[in-house]
């Protein structure tokens, strides 16, 4: 089903209005990774342990409720695109797959990233002892977050040819 005459203009609306939400959010979130990545993970990353202090809430580094809303948010945007685009064949596949990734990388996030930052936070609270394993470990996160912003920036601009599709299905 992708010719016009199979949908609603109110079903397009509400399909339009979900993956534009879904879109727009994933690419503000891509924003607040990039300045993370870039100016924050840096600072904590140059120096272990003396510098974890950043990661500890009251000191400007700490941003786990903002990221466990916006990943929320994001997220229940994104089932809502799905839901409102599932008669759109092609449309709800590519969603699907595209939510697939995501997911995949949110558990590598929960298994891995918020584990070891906790870690690193600990470590600020008890001034833990520095060592090479802890250098090798930052330097490690580090990497592998360049890693995870890249896949979370692919699926973002994965979804900019969904919105193409579904605008285009429009007379």
């Amino acid at each position: 089903m992708t010719n016009m005459e199979n949908y609603t203009a109110s079903y397009l609306t509400r399909a339009e209005i979900w993956l534009s939400a879904t879109t727009l959010i994933y690419f503000m979130m891509n924003g607040a990774q990039i300045f993370e990545t870039l100016v924050l993970v840096p600072k904590w990353t140059s120096s272990p342990p003396d510098n974890f202090s950043i990661l500890l809430d009251g000191n400007g580094g700490s941003l786990k409720v903002f990221w466990i809303v916006f990943h929320s948010l994001h997220e229940l945007t994104f089932i809502l695109a799905i839901a409102f685009c599932w008669r759109i064949e092609p449309v709800r596949s590519w969603l699907l797959v595209l939510f697939a990734v995501h997911v995949v990388v949110r558990i590598w996030t929960l298994m891995y990233f918020a584990p070891n930052i906790i870690h690193f936070q600990k470590i600020a609270e008890t001034g833990g002892p520095a060592g090479a394993d802890l250098v090798k470990l930052t330097s490690l996160w580090q990497t592998l977050n360049y890693i995870r912003v890249a896949i979370f920036m692919a699926v973002s601009f994965g979804l900019v040819p969904l919105c193409v599709k579904l605008f285009g299905l429009r007379p």
